[in-house]
């Protein structure tokens, strides 16, 4: 698949209009896609936004002209029941065709917790994905639809307004069994950056690659979408500084699980040295050390590079990600493919080995 890069859309830290308008300058900025996460509560409480993504997702649209628009994820399971999502995912994708994905997950209890859902364990939050993702496929794609599951049942429903294409399904994972459903049923597969990388290599990719072969397909059939943490500014210090807005994403699983108060998770991130909170994310002023830093995950086969910038000046970032960073990417690209029909191996400017 030709190198797509995107936008991560931080629901989390910015209200609806913000958001809007930033994915008009994501666009502007020469970004491929805009992708947002659907949360009921944000990681913090003091500055924090959640806004409904099915909305927004249909203001972004009306907004902009060509940028692939989705969820980066969802949850079909609990909150939403399945034919709920297909429903409103076909309406958008019959308003901008070709231009929607919808990405799921299994869902995190400070999203469900809250409205009195109990929340299941792991092994039937991963069934209800399952059995969401092949209800949602069916009702996408065929008419009087009955579907007799375990946690959801339909009888002779048709979705009337569908595109002439289905809204492709990606399927949001950090472990194996999830990851092989992604490459099994799925269009897409989404994932994180900044964890140790034998994680993607010796666990993600292979069980992605087992799930693609069981449907008869490979990897190159699919979308293989992660999500960059980038903190990028000509000032090594504002761009340090910034990912204090994030230190959340740094609290280890077990430090925040069972925790579905946004005030509460607030505290705990706070508590972080910035150090730590930085741990995540590609932090520098230098544009090749981006590249330089990104490249592994091309190498391992990503193809859809979506950027999530901590900082409070959205705008400031895709100016200069855009302007800095992307092109370079984009000819890294160019590189590499001619390097693959010339059988030479493509060096990055600026690297040692260039010089």
């Amino acid at each position: 698949m030709p190198l797509r890069l995107g936008y991560k859309a931080s629901a989390e830290q910015f209200g609806p209009a913000d958001l809007v308008r930033f994915g008009v300058a994501a666009e502007d900025a020469g970004f491929d896609s805009v992708f947002i996460s659907d949360h009921l509560q944000p990681w913090r409480h003091d500055g924090g936004h959640a806004p409904a993504a099915l909305p927004w997702l249909g203001a972004l649209g009306a907004s902009t002209d060509r940028i692939v628009m989705g969820t980066s994820v969802l949850t079909p399971t609990l909150r939403y029941h399945p034919a709920v999502v297909a429903q409103a995912f076909s309406t958008l994708g019959q308003l901008f065709p070709g231009r929607l994905v919808l990405g799921i997950g299994s869902g995190e209890s400070l999203n469900e917790v809250p409205l009195g859902i109990e929340w299941p364990d792991g092994k039937e939050r991963f069934a209800r994905l399952k059995e969401a993702l092949l209800l949602m496929r069916q009702l996408m794609t065929e008419d009087r639809v009955t579907f007799e599951g375990n946690f959801y049942r339909t009888k002779l429903v048709t979705i009337y307004d569908r595109p002439e294409r289905p809204v492709p399904i990606y399927v949001g994972a950090s472990g194996p069994s999830a990851t092989r459903l992604a490459g099994r049923l799925a269009d897409g597969f989404i994932t994180t950056s900044g964890k140790a990388e034998s994680l993607y290599s010796e666990t993600l990719l292979p069980a992605l690659s087992e799930g693609a072969e069981k449907a008869g397909r490979t990897l190159d059939d699919l979308d293989l979408l992660i999500e960059m943490k980038v903190s990028f500014d000509p000032d090594a210090e504002r761009a340090l500084r910034d990912t204090a807005n994030w230190a959340a994403l740094a609290l280890k699983p077990e430090e925040k699980t069972g925790i579905e108060d946004p005030i509460e998770m607030q505290r705990l991130a706070d508590a972080l040295p910035l150090e730590r909170a930085a741990s995540r994310w590609i932090v520098s002023s230098d544009p090749d050390e981006h590249v330089a830093r990104i490249r592994p995950y091309l190498d391992l086969g990503f193809r859809h590079l979506v950027f999530h910038a901590p900082g409070v000046d959205q705008e400031r970032f895709l100016r200069l990600y855009g302007a800095e960073v992307l092109p370079r990417l984009r000819a890294l690209e160019l590189e590499q493919d001619s390097a693959r029909r010339t059988g030479a191996d493509p060096v990055l400017e600026g690297s040692p080995a260039a010089r």
